[in-house]
């Protein structure tokens, strides 16, 4: 059962945002991740039918195992690398590993699914003559020397680092679709995400929540990356959601970038600290080295989305964390859950 009502038209069109018409169809690339599943959740709740496009690199059916009964749900297993033939009225590409655990152990195939994917999904978007919208990210800002990042800031990133396949990808992306834009006229939506967090998140992808709450759970060790002085703004994921709904909403010429964020901003040893507090932990946090080129201070401007997406954060950190907490408490109550987080 879906566990979002339907939203209000009459509301969303005061504040300029169009709703799908009902039976339209969206597809989903990356529909089975952390994402794309509660991306699939929300459109089903507006009445769309919705293509869940996944390759199940990061990905899991466990993400999506209560919407293949939908009568409005399909489930496609396809790579993004591979051009598809469908018939769409929208299109979300979320597809690529978004944890550096998961985009760095194929570098490679993480900036193919970035550029060739993107590709992919523009060509069919511009046959189809569709609204196609990207999940670019923070990441695209590097170790930022402006802050807080707002979308005019054009990055301090290393091109040749470790981390380089996911940033130097998610900015090839967007170039990608202001290309198509500007020489195909293609409606395109831009989203730059944010540290995101809640259920669903992979519990052993390497993020920063889902690490503190799985050692917190387990009472191990509390492992952070420095002496933990590094800031990151944390987005609870139903309003990240809320945003990529609104932004594809928009009148066409509404392109973005946009930041989509909570900039409530925040030291990793507060976050840690405030995730002990409220597991009731044993846990005690150790340090261990800073990886290469991880940014030092983040926090998003969103007084762009703020003003054409009539958006902002609305979910509290300690309510979304006590949600995300409740998730893993019931994950890790699997066995072969238990046993992965384990090894």
């Amino acid at each position: 059962m879906l566990n979002r009502s339907p939203p209000d038209r009459q509301h969303a069109a005061a504040e300029g945002i169009v709703l799908p018409h009902l039976g339209q169809r969206a597809m989903v690339t990356g529909g089975a991740g952390f994402l794309g599943s509660h991306l699939c959740e929300r459109l089903l709740a507006a009445g769309m039918e919705v293509l869940c496009v996944d390759n199940y690199f990061t990905g899991t059916r466990r993400n999506i195992d209560h919407l293949l009964d939908h009568r409005c749900f399909e489930l496609l297993r396809h790579d993004v690398t591979i051009p598809l033939s469908v018939e769409v009225d929208q299109i979300y590409n979320l597809a690529c590993p978004a944890s550096p655990i998961h985009y760095q152990r194929d570098p490679v195939q993480t900036t193919k699914t970035s550029v060739i994917g993107a590709i992919n999904m523009l060509d069919l978007a511009n046959r189809l003559k569709v609204p196609v919208l990207q999940t670019s990210t923070s990441e695209i800002y590097g170790d930022a020397l402006v802050h807080p990042q707002a979308e005019t800031y054009w990055g301090n990133v290393n091109p040749v680092g470790p981390r380089s396949c996911y940033d130097e990808g998610k900015r090839c992306a967007e170039t990608l679709f202001f290309d198509y834009r500007r020489q195909h006229d293609l409606a395109i939506k831009v989203a730059r995400i944010f540290n995101t967090y809640g259920p669903r998140v992979h519990p052993a992808d390497g993020r920063v929540v889902s690490n503190v709450i799985v050692q917190a759970l387990c009472n191990r060790d509390i492992t952070i990356h420095g002496d933990g002085s590094q800031t990151r703004s944390f987005c609870y994921v139903d309003d990240t959601i809320d945003a990529l709904f609104r932004l594809m909403g928009t009148a066409d010429e509404v392109t973005g970038p946009f930041n989509i964020g909570n900039p409530h901003e925040l030291s990793i040893h507060e976050l840690a600290s405030l995730i002990v507090e409220l597991v009731g932990s044993r846990s005690r946090i150790v340090h261990l080295p800073l990886p290469q080129d991880d940014p030092r201070q983040r926090k998003p401007d969103i007084s762009s989305a703020k003003e054409h997406l009539g958006w902002e954060p609305r979910t509290g950190l300690r309510e979304g964390l006590l949600r995300t907490i409740a998730y893993f408490e019931d994950l890790l109550g699997q066995p072969s859950i238990r046993d992965m987080v384990a090894a």
